[in-house]
């Protein structure tokens, strides 16, 4: 099926080399615009983003998410904020207390952020922009809040790098569509096969730098690392474990 937007979405890929152009300030505020007509729950619009253009906060930033130099470089690095100060400031208005210390509560905003992220995402990429997500913004969240002055019932979820591609990343195949879309009811009833099959692609292309480890179970033989290899590694590692404390001091409770 031929279709501009599905093809625009099929050629997603994350940019993480920028030409020094700048972006001008109607050009953000396009791609914001954009990010306001996602889908959000009940109309709350429980959402801020931040625009960081200046070179010294853009370097600081940098520091704080592992030192990526493609935040430093980028043009303009986006920090969207799950946003319930602005409901806090309403229900005063209208002389109600707003409820914000369930999970639930935070969730409602976390979500509404991402979808308001992703809509700038192809808002930016249809424009010719590269993007980057950098989930690294949480390495450090009270340094965030304070460079970025974030009230209470605020809390970055997600940066964006955006700008000019200087240079076009490969795209990364994702796993087969039946690997993720299931009919009726959950199954994985094939699932091992298909993550080798994946496996087989993503050491094909050279994702991975063409490494060996040793087998699982066998410190003997050698294999290709793959996917299967790099995500388990990734998640078998706690990380970023201070962000329940961090929420908290945000007023967000989790109950």
């Amino acid at each position: 099926m031929e279709n501009p937007t599905i093809d625009l979405i099929h050629h997603h890929t994350s940019v993480r080399h920028y030409k020094p152009d700048p972006l001008p300030s109607s050009m953000v505020e396009t791609i914001i615009s954009a990010a306001q007509c996602a889908s959000t729950s009940s109309n709350l619009q429980a959402y801020s983003v931040v625009a960081v253009t200046g070179l010294e906060m853009r370097t600081r930033f940098s520091k704080l998410c592992g030192n990526q130099a493609h935040i430093r470089e980028a043009p303009v690095l986006l920090v969207w904020c799950a946003d319930l100060a602005r409901l806090d400031r309403v229900c005063k208005l209208r002389g109600y207390t707003q409820v914000t210390e369930f999970t639930e509560n935070f969730l409602i905003a976390a979500v509404d952020t991402s979808l308001a992220a992703q809509n700038a995402a192809l808002a930016a990429e249809s424009l010719g922009l590269g993007i980057c997500y950098i989930g690294s913004i949480r390495n450090n969240s009270t340094a965030t809040i304070e460079l970025l002055n974030l009230p209470k019932l605020t809390f970055p979820v997600t940066g964006m790098t955006l700008g000019w591609p200087e240079q076009q990343q490969n795209i990364r195949p994702r796993l087969p569509l039946h690997s993720v879309l299931h009919w009726e009811s959950y199954s994985d009833k094939t699932e091992e096969e298909t993550l080798r099959a994946y496996d087989s692609t993503m050491i094909a292309l050279g994702i991975y730098g063409g490494r060996q480890v040793p087998a699982p179970g066998k410190p003997d033989v050698m294999e290709d690392y793959g996917w299967t290899e790099h995500s388990a590694r990734r998640v078998s590692v706690a990380a970023r474990t201070d962000l329940r404390s961090a929420l908290e001091k945000q007023g967000f409770c989790m109950k």
